[in-house]
């Protein structure tokens, strides 16, 4: 099967499940849109008006624009997902951590508190786990002191099946086995991705011009940049950012024409890259689509992580609160807590 047929056929919400998938921070909707082809009905909860708008256009669950805080009054539901706003830990966000008004651990951790789901996940920078270790060891012994076996692991989306790489943190919380997806042995390439549309011209495409092309090769000569940053038809794209989607910056994502021009992406291609399928049709102005795209969480990715959440769920839990004590930070970045 071929990735846009992958996609399109693959990821479609179809509710087979009982459990409610509560999604905190949810965007446009890109871990709902994996659960819900994994079965599950979700309730999302999201302050960007078009993101929401999005959410409520694609998918079957309902999202709520709504800015959260402490003591918010959840829905009941099962299993609680999110991307708490990760502005504090990234590079690229200005990033002032635990100080951050940005900062949404607290609410996702309170959430949590309230409705001890039988499963939780979130999914963050990368940088959470290193140039703000310390803080991302108190958001895991809060979640340790509710009592739940936390499983956590960087993962690049180029490696389950999303032609694009993107290395995320994403955490498990529960009380079961859960395992973490297997990574795939083939990775699928830009021109798998948008090699339809790459080599054309589509209504509203923005050519660089020729200061364009110069600012470029002087940013790119400055960043000892061994290769220019062009789409490469024969590999995996690099990660896609709001930045580089919608900013005509430097580092933008952008197309070589067979006759030497160069575009930058127009939506429908920076939402494959996503693997967003073809049918999400996304909600606002040309800034805003690029925005939701680029915070995403890639709906296939989410879609595989979600059948191991489904799989942990669905087993019977091996520990009861109060049973687990204890937290270490192993090396191969998998916390383990051991029951008594």
């Amino acid at each position: 099967m071929t990735y846009v047929k992958n996609i399109n056929e693959t990821l479609k919400p179809n509710i087979t499940e009982q459990a409610v998938v509560l999604d905190l921070f949810a965007g446009c909707g890109g871990l709902s849109l994996g659960f819900e082809a994994a079965g599950y009905k979700t309730i999302g909860y999201e302050m960007d008006k078009a993101a929401v708008e999005t959410y409520n256009r694609n998918l079957k669950g309902n999202c709520h624009t709504t800015k959260l805080d402490i003591g918010f009054d959840y829905p009941d539901a099962q299993v609680v997902i999110g991307g708490p706003p990760c502005q504090p830990f990234s590079v690229g966000g200005h990033q002032k951590g635990i100080d951050d008004a940005r900062d949404g651990f607290p609410i996702f951790i309170d959430a949590v508190r309230r409705l001890n789901p039988k499963v939780f996940m979130f999914e963050n920078v990368r940088g959470l786990l290193y140039a703000n270790k310390w803080y991302f060891e108190l958001i895991i012994n809060e979640l340790r002191k509710l009592d739940y076996i936390i499983d956590y692991r960087l993962l690049n989306a180029v490696n389950f099946g999303v032609p694009q790489n993107r290395q995320r943190l994403f955490v498990f919380g529960h009380r079961a086995k859960f395992k973490f997806p297997k990574p795939e042995s083939s990775k699928v390439t830009v021109d798998e991705a948008i090699g339809d549309y790459m080599y054309t011209t589509p209504p509203g495409s923005k050519f660089l011009n020729e200061s364009m092309d110069r600012y470029i090769a002087n940013y790119e000569k400055a960043s000892a940049c061994a290769n220019p940053r062009d789409l490469y038809p024969n590999r995996p794209a690099r990660t896609l950012t709001c930045r580089n989607l919608a900013g005509a910056t430097g580092d933008m994502q952008r197309v070589k024409l067979k006759d030497g021009r160069r575009r930058r992406l127009i939506h429908r291609e920076a939402a494959r890259l996503q693997s967003f399928p073809d049918w999400f049709e996304f909600e606002g102005n040309e800034t805003q689509k690029f925005n939701q795209i680029g915070n995403a969480v890639p709906p296939l990715l989410a879609y595989k992580l979600a059948l191991s959440l489904k799989e942990c769920f669905n087993t019977e839990e091996v520990y009861s609160p109060g049973e687990i004590v204890r937290s270490e930070l192993l090396p191969n970045n998998v916390l383990t807590l051991f029951p008594i």
